[in-house]
C-alpha cells in the first residue's frame, strides 16, 4: 500500500501483477480500479484505487492552520472592466455588495486548474498556505501522445498559485476577484479563495486528485467549494452498461460510490458543494449517446447508449451538489448547456456569444463572461508574448489587457460554459454564509450548514418558467437538432433554470424585485 485516504476508505496500492484488480475483490473492498496517475516519462505506473466498504471517520491529514495572503480590501464599489460583467449585474451581486461584499474569513475552494496567485485581481485574496497541488504534470500518456507537455517544476509539480491553463483563475475571478480599483471584481470581492488544484495542465481531472482535493478542503474547514462538471474518463459512469467491458463497468462503479463518500464527507464537514452541469447540450435525465468516453487515454472513445436513470455524470448528479445551468444575457438557456430535472437548482450567467433568444447584440464577444486570466497559461498557448502582449491569436480567444498607471498589467479572458455560470452560485454561497453565518469562538472562522445555504440561495432565486414554446431549437445559430431542447417543469422548478435565477442581494436582504 502506498497511502490512504481514511475518510472514504479509499487505499492507493502497487504491484506488477496483470491481475491485481481481480485479486483485491474479497469481502470488505467494493473493488479495485487503474488509477490514471502516470510515470513522468508517461509510462504507467500500475496504481489501483481500492475502495473498502465502509467509510471511516478518521482523517490521514494534518491541515495547516489558518492564515490570510493579504489585507481584506475595504472597497466595496465597482472596478473600471464592472460594466462589462453583465452576469454580476443578473445576479444583482453589484447591489449585494452594498450590505455584503464577503467577509475574508469565508474561504471557498476551487478545484481545478490552479490559480494565479500573481494575478493582480487575485493576490490579496488567495491564501497559498492553505492551498494545495494534487496532481503532477503528465508529459505523455501510453501511447505517446502529448498531455500536459514538458515538467516546469521539480517532480513535475506545480506549485499552488501557479495555472497552466487558465481556467482555475477564470473561475476564481467570477468568485472573488478583489474589489480593489483596477481590473474586474468578483460576485464575493472579501471573500477568502483555496486554491486546491486537482485538474491537469491539458484539463483532465482524474478521480485520485478530485477525491484528495475534496476530503483535504473539508479537512480544513472551508466553507464553499466550486467543483469541476466531471470526472474523466467516463462523461457518464455507468455500473453495467453492455458496451463496457467488466473491468470499465468495475471502475465506473468504484468512481460513483467513491464520489459519493467524498461529497458526503464534505457535507458533514459543513462544505456547500456548487458544480456546473455540463456542457454536452443533454437532458441529464435522458442522455444523448455518449461518444467522448472514455477521455483518456487520447482516441480511446466509442460510442455508448446512456441510461439516465442508472448512469450519472460525477460530480454533479452526486449526493448534496447544487447543480448549475448556463445562460445568456436574454436569460435564455446556452447553447452548449446541460438541462434536465432534478439535477438543475439554479441557473446562473454562463455566457452565449450566439445568443438569439432576445439579446440585442447577436454574435458578440461581450455576451460571454470576462474574469481575470493566468499570464502563464496565455503565455503558453500562444496568447501572448512573453513580453505580455497579445498575439493575433490570444485576440481572436478573447484575451483583454489592462494596465494601472505605474504600468502593471494584468490579463483577461472573455469565455463561455457552464464553469462560467457556477462561480455565480459559488460565489451568492459565500456572501449568504458572510452574511448569516455563525462565527466560531475564536472569531477565526465562520461556518453555516450547508442545507441552509442550499434553502437561501433556492428561496432566495429569481423564478423563471419555461420559455414559450417549451422545445427551443438554436437552428437559427447553426446547430443541429441535437440541441434542441424540451423545458419541463413548472415556474416554481423546471429543467432550464431549476429553482430560478440566482440572486445575490435577495439572497443578503431577503428581498426580491
Amino acid at each position: 500500500m502506498l497511502r490512504e485516504n481514511r475518510a472514504l476508505g479509499l487505499v492507493v496500492a502497487e504491484s506488477s501483477a496483470a491481475d491485481f484488480a481481480e485479486r483485491v475483490v474479497v469481502p470488505g473492498v467494493l473493488g479495485a480500479a487503474r488509477s490514471r496517475a502516470l510515470s513522468r516519462s508517461g509510462g504507467s505506473v500500475g496504481r489501483d484505487l481500492g475502495v473498502g466498504a465502509t467509510v471511516a471517520d478518521v482523517t490521514g491529514y494534518s491541515p495547516a492552520g489558518p492564515s490570510r495572503a493579504g489585507a481584506v480590501t475595504a472597497a466595496v464599489g465597482m472596478d473600471p472592466l464592472d460594466a462589462k460583467l453583465w452576469g454580476l449585474r443578473m445576479v444583482r451581486a453589484d447591489k449585494a455588495r452594498e450590505r455584503q461584499p464577503g467577509d475574508h474569513r469565508v474561504r471557498v475552494g476551487v478545484i481545478d486548474s490552479g490559480i494565479d496567485a500573481t494575478h493582480r485581481d487575485l493576490a490579496t485574496n488567495v491564501d497559498l498556505a492553505a492551498s494545495r497541488n494534487f496532481v503532477a504534470d503528465i508529459p505523455n500518456d501510453v501511447n505517446g501522445v502529448v498531455i500536459d507537455g514538458p515538467c516546469e517544476f521539480a517532480g513535475c509539480v506545480d506549485p499552488p498559485g501557479h495555472d497552466d491553463y487558465g481556467h482555475g483563475t477564470h473561475v476564481a475571478g467570477t468568485i472573488a476577484a478583489a474589489a480593489n480599483g483596477s481590473g474586474t471584481s468578483g460576485v464575493a470581492p472579501g471573500v477568502t479563495l483555496v486554491d486546491i488544484r486537482a485538474t491537469q495542465d491539458s484539463g483532465w481531472t482524474f478521480l485520485q486528485p478530485f477525491l484528495d482535493a475534496l476530503t483535504y478542503g473539508a479537512d480544513i474547514g472551508l466553507n464553499v467549494i466550486n467543483l469541476p462538471f466531471y470526472i474523466d474518463p467516463w462523461l457518464y459512469n455507468c455500473p453495467d452498461n453492455p458496451a463496457d467491458t467488466p473491468a470499465q463497468q468495475l471502475e465506473q462503479r468504484i468512481t460513483i460510490e467513491a464520489v459519493n463518500r467524498a461529497l458526503d464527507y464534505a457535507h458533514r464537514k459543513g462544505v456547500t458543494l456548487i458544480s456546473p452541469i455540463g456542457f454536452a447540450h443533454d437532458d441529464l435525465g435522458h442522455p444523448n449517446p455518449d461518444t467522448l468516453s472514455p477521455t483518456f487515454p487520447a482516441n480511446s472513445a466509442y460510442t455508448r447508449q446512456i441510461d439516465g436513470a442508472s448512469c450519472a455524470a460525477m460530480p454533479i448528479e452526486g449526493r448534496h451538489v447544487i447543480g448549475v445551468s448556463g445562460l445568456g444575457p436574454s436569460e435564455g438557456k446556452a447553447d452548449y448547456s446541460n438541462y434536465g430535472l432534478p439535477e438543475v437548482e439554479l441557473g446562473g450567467p454562463g455566457g452565449f456569444r450566439k445568443d438569439g433568444l432576445g439579446t440585442p447584440s447577436f454574435d458578440a464577444r461581450e455576451n460571454q463572461i470576462l474574469s481575470t486570466y493566468s499570464r502563464a497559461a496565455a503565455t503558453g498557448k500562444g496568447w501572448l508574448t512573453p513580453e505580455g502582449d497579445i498575439t493575433p491569436l490570444g485576440d481572436a480567444q478573447g484575451m483583454l489587457k489592462d494596465c494601472t498607471q505605474d504600468g502593471t498589467c494584468s490579463f483577461f479572458r472573455w469565455a463561455e460554459s457552464t464553469s462560467r455560470a457556477a462561480p455565480h452560485v459559488s460565489g451568492a454561497a459565500a456572501l449568504v454564509i458572510s452574511q448569516y453565518g455563525i462565527k466560531n469562538r475564536g472569531g477565526g472562522r465562520i461556518s453555516m450548514n450547508p442545507a441552509s445555504v442550499r434553502h437561501v440561495l433556492l428561496t432566495s432565486a429569481r423564478r423563471h418558467p419555461c420559455p414559450t414554446p417549451r422545445l427551443v431549437s438554436y437552428a437559427g445559430i447553426g446547430r443541429p437538432p441535437a440541441y434542441d431542447a424540451y423545458c419541463e417543469g413548472t415556474e416554481w422548478h423546471n429543467g432550464f433554470y431549476g429553482y430560478g435565477i440566482v440572486d445575490a442581494y435577495a439572497a443578503v436582504t431577503r428581498r426580491h424585485p
